[in-house]
């Protein structure tokens, strides 16, 4: 159930509001790979630059109506889709198709989808916040500040969280009174259809579209005249999408790449910083934006540290993500997988020593969890992301030299700090990024916003300023009687 179509041909509609693919010999087809056995999948036929401008064409003819609704007719209506993912076998289909299509175990798989559910009724209560109009006055003016839809938002979604992350835009865009058309990643196409279909199926015709493609199609929505384009991925095709939009002013929400720094500092408790470096370094196979991939700890407790960090890697268990006691699964792609083994090899290379045995290996894309130390400025492996399961360890002796080489890095999502809370709360301070954890990793609980500095991002969603990404405000001025 996609976008589909070629030669002009116009495909059919789903009661859903799903675009209907019907195979058609030239048409432009995904085919995305297993990552746990290498095997293709079968081809998905791509959307049309025509099917992506019916879409968009639809989500404009539908947003008067999805507007008038309000936040809490809006979310009445949501909530059927979301419900939905409350029933065992709908859930458990869409834990298996994340697993099939990027290798996440199927444990973790069931989890990502539960925080979807979980994190609902919190969306809803910050939307209903971030929609209030709020009023003052100056003298005889009284000035009415509402917050009104964009229109239509593209939404593109990421491999690494298919379900979670686009849920998180989709329910900020929608909740808020947008329409939207989204692009799932084309390594996971088949978990954004069924997604979009479990939502969908709950709307009015128009209010949610799918379209599957890769960068072309990505390309052809961002360009199709949408009001928001709300992206997660990389940092170029982040780069990408901001020039294309600049030409209408098209707004925008990234999120983009990170290179989280981890500072341990003298008196940190070593056995809950190690614990969250297994934990935040390894999940996922360290496919998450806001990994832990750097970590800095005093020359003091260095070695305790780094001893303690390799047992606990070397009791991870890396294998079948359909095996529930798996903890790492394979890479996403042969891409991804290459990508972090010329990281690795290029760090050995320049004297870099590795603490784990380093295997890269199938079928599939596997790699063996990396704990790399002897690291210097000159290895690429300190300033690329890494986006998988490796992680550095540099000792410094001054926390002035610490928070420097910490900022010292092109992205700023997230970062932590371990130590006395007082001291490990006035570095938190200096750190460059959008989101800073003090003896704890970052959170967007009570309502915080999920945002990076410099390269990791621009615009940010999950609090009620965040939700207001997603609206524009328009001020009313009008006279009052004094003193009235």
């Amino acid at each position: 159930m996609t976008a589909a179509g070629a030669n002009g041909r116009v495909p059919g509609r789903l009661p859903s509001g799903i675009f209907s693919a019907a195979m058609i010999p030239d048409a432009p087809v995904l085919v995305g790979v297993d990552p746990a056995t290498g095997r293709p999948h079968p081809p998905l036929p791509c959307a049309s630059p025509e099917d992506v401008a019916a879409a968009v064409a639809d989500a404009r003819k539908a947003r008067g109506r999805w507007r008038e609704a309000g936040v809490e007719g809006r979310a009445a209506v949501l909530r059927r889709g979301i419900e939905k993912l409350a029933d065992p076998a709908v859930a458990e289909s869409l834990a298996e198709r994340i697993t099939s299509e990027m290798g996440k175990p199927i444990a973790k798989a069931r989890a990502e989808i539960a925080t979807v559910l979980a994190r609902f009724e919190p969306y809803v209560e910050r939307a209903k916040a971030a929609s209030a109009p709020t009023r003052a006055r100056e003298g005889g003016i009284e000035v009415e500040v509402t917050y009104r839809p964009l229109g239509v938002a593209a939404v593109i979604g990421p491999w690494n969280y298919p379900v979670a992350t686009p849920a998180n835009l989709l329910l900020s865009s929608l909740l808020m009174g947008n329409t939207v058309v989204f692009k799932p990643s084309e390594v996971t196409p088949r978990t954004g259809l069924a997604l979009a279909e479990i939502l969908a199926d709950a709307l009015p015709r128009g209010v949610l579209s799918c379209v599957v493609g890769g960068g072309d199609v990505g390309r052809t929505l961002v360009e199709g005249g949408v009001d928001l384009v709300a992206f997660t991925g990389s940092v170029r095709t982040g780069q990408a999408i901001m020039k294309a939009a600049a030409e209408h002013m098209t707004r925008l929400v990234l999120e983009l790449g990170g290179k989280d720094p981890m500072i341990v500092l003298p008196g940190a408790d070593l056995d809950r910083a190690v614990a969250f470096a297994v934990q935040q370094g390894f999940a996922n196979s360290g496919q998450v934006c806001v990994a832990v991939e750097r970590i800095l700890v005093h020359r003091e407790v260095q070695g305790a540290f780094t001893e303690r960090l390799v047992a606990g890697v070397e009791n991870l268990t890396v294998g079948p993500p359909g095996d529930p006691d798996t903890d790492l699964g394979p890479l996403a792609t042969a891409a991804q997988r290459d990508h972090v083994q010329a990281l690795v090899e290029d760090a050995i290379l320049r004297g870099a020593r590795a603490r784990t045995p380093v295997r890269f290996f199938g079928p599939g894309f596997f790699a063996a969890p990396v704990v790399l130390d002897d690291v210097t400025p000159e290895m690429r492996i300190l300033h690329e992301e890494t986006f998988g399961p490796v992680v550095t360890v540099e000792s410094f002796d001054e926390v002035d030299d610490a928070v420097e080489r910490a900022n010292a890095t092109p992205y700023g999502l997230g970062a932590s700090v371990w130590g006395p809370d007082d001291q490990a709360s006035a570095v938190a301070e200096r750190i460059e990024a959008g989101m800073v954890g003090v003896n704890r990793g970052i959170s967007a609980a009570a309502g915080a916003p999920w945002v990076g500095w410099k390269k990791s991002g621009y615009g940010y969603a999950r609090s009620v300023e965040g939700m207001r990404q997603f609206a524009v405000p328009q001020s009313i001025a009008r006279n009052v009687a004094s003193g009235g």
